[in-house]
């Protein structure tokens, strides 16, 4: 990468999907969406379901069409890459979904589904297991994990598991799609401190997609804010999250919760003032 270039850049995106239906227009997913990922940098992507953020995400990993607009991946054009290309550049963007279960194979071992990426690219078994070691320790699970099957673990662990796997390739950029929307508190800032503490070790970019404000003021640099397929705000994840400057996403704060009985309350009041502040015939 030169330094003419951030890491990712998708310019003017648009994506459409078709609609069923004789002669009905497309519904228009993403509306010319503009967004940049440094090297080693964490950018939010945050919304609420139907925004278009997944669909930005699924766009990057070719698995969604491009209908206008490029996505560029240090300075190349990687939008309607064939498979076999697009397959050689897995190694340098990878994926960890929301749900690890159901995105890790019930019949294989962590060693196994660790080693097969691994194997593809013509490493050595001998250097796989190695290399297994190295990720399970990477993502502090035990060594004798790599003998047991993902249902043996808690919802934590399979994101671990996740996590290493994404991290086999050594890439240059994870998609990181709702990683922890489906863990308890607890688990996810445990599994958020440990995504920090890979990238200090790797250097490896996020983006992260989610649709939790305070889940991105803990691990992002930027965020960006999308409404209906559409970015509405941009900025330093500590001010658009703690003083944002669009309505929508201050409705998206003061709808997140907080672990605290009084502040929760206080939050929830000043929500329903602002919402019947925005429904007023003046606004």
């Amino acid at each position: 990468m030169t330094a003419a270039h951030p890491l990712l850049e998708a310019d003017r995106v648009l994506v459409d999907y078709p609609v069923k239906g004789w002669r009905r227009p497309p519904f228009r997913a993403l509306k010319g969406i503009s967004l940049t990922v440094g090297a080693g940098e964490t950018v939010g992507l945050v919304g609420e379901s139907g925004s278009g953020k997944t669909t930005l995400g699924r766009a990057i990993l070719g698995l969604a069409p491009v209908t206008g607009g490029e996505i560029r991946f240090e300075g190349r054009t990687i939008s309607g890459l064939g498979k076999r290309e697009r397959r050689a550049l897995s190694k340098d963007i990878q994926v960890v979904f929301q749900d690890p279960y159901t995105s890790l194979n019930p019949a294989m071992s962590v060693g196994d589904i660790l080693t097969e990426p691994l194997l593809v690219d013509g490493i050595s078994r001998a250097e796989a297991e190695r290399r297994v070691r190295s990720l399970l320790d990477e993502v502090h699970l035990p060594a004798d994990a790599a003998r047991r099957l993902p249902r043996e673990f808690s919802g934590g662990q399979r994101q671990r598991v996740a996590i290493a796997r994404a991290l086999s390739r050594d890439p240059r950029l994870i998609v990181c799609d709702e990683p922890v929307s489906a863990l308890d508190l607890s688990t996810q800032s445990r599994v958020l401190d440990l995504l920090i503490e890979i990238q200090e070790l790797t250097g490896v970019a996020y983006l992260f997609v989610t649709h939790d404000l305070s889940v991105v003021r803990h691990i992002s640099h930027r965020v960006a804010v999308m409404y209906r397929g559409e970015i509405v705000e941009e900025g330093d994840a500590a001010t658009v999250t703690s003083e944002p400057a669009h309505p929508y996403t201050r409705r998206l704060l003061l709808a997140a919760p907080v672990p605290h009985p009084a502040r929760q309350a206080g939050r929830r009041a000043e929500r329903h003032r602002f919402l019947a502040a925005q429904a007023a015939p003046d606004h």
